[in-house]
């Protein structure tokens, strides 16, 4: 592979993200370059931090249709994840759509504070290429106050004080709540995965 393009939508992430690249031997370059974006192999929309905040820089860099229209294969990672679902309760933001429902904030229960932070126990639902390899109740790192719900696109569940989508999937697009980057051997299988997949 010649290049990764991981979109620039604000957050902490990027150099672990792009170290974990490193490792697995792909160059990638952080860009808000629409031509960029539309032109290389595969994507990652990254994100932490307010949903309101990543979809009015994607806005300003003019990236809300260049993403939606991706068709290459696109890996939602955390926030980047909430992005690409229809909307968030957070600030009630319009998000790109791409992926049917609403993220929903997590409910804090004793012993279960928000954010759920931290390494959860991680559960594939049904089969998919990026998951291969991944198995049942591998732990994963995850940082994050919203989740979506289970739903037709899950394709890994992990709990907090309710069971939530920890990986969707549609087309060409998957997505992770938690951060593959910071998870270990199971997160560079996911990654090492998303880079064969060929949708």
């Amino acid at each position: 592979m010649s290049r990764l393009a991981i979109v620039d939508s604000g957050g902490a992430n990027i150099a672990s993200l792009l170290f974990a690249f490193e490792r697995l031997g792909v160059a990638a370059e952080l860009t808000t370059d629409a031509e960029t974006i539309r032109t290389a192999p595969r994507v990652i929309l990254p994100g932490v931090g307010a949903a309101g905040d990543a979809m009015q820089r994607l806005r300003d860099a003019q990236l809300v249709d260049v993403v939606r229209d991706l068709r290459q294969p696109v890996l939602g990672i955390c926030l980047g994840m909430q992005l690409l679902c229809e909307a968030s309760e957070e600030e009630d933001v319009e998000c790109l759509g791409v992926l049917p429902g609403v993220a929903r904030r997590l409910s804090v229960s004793d012993g279960l504070a928000v954010p759920n932070m931290g390494w959860c126990a991680t559960s594939p639902i049904r089969a998919h290429a990026v998951l291969q390899g991944v198995d049942e109740g591998s732990w994963f790192y995850f940082l994050h106050s919203y989740a979506l719900p289970v739903a037709d696109e899950t394709i890994a569940t992990a709990r907090h004080t309710h069971e939530f989508a920890a990986a969707v999937a549609r087309d060409n697009f998957f997505a992770a709540q938690f951060h593959p980057e910071r998870s270990s051997r199971a997160g560079a299988t996911l990654l090492a995965n998303f880079l064969r997949w060929q949708p």
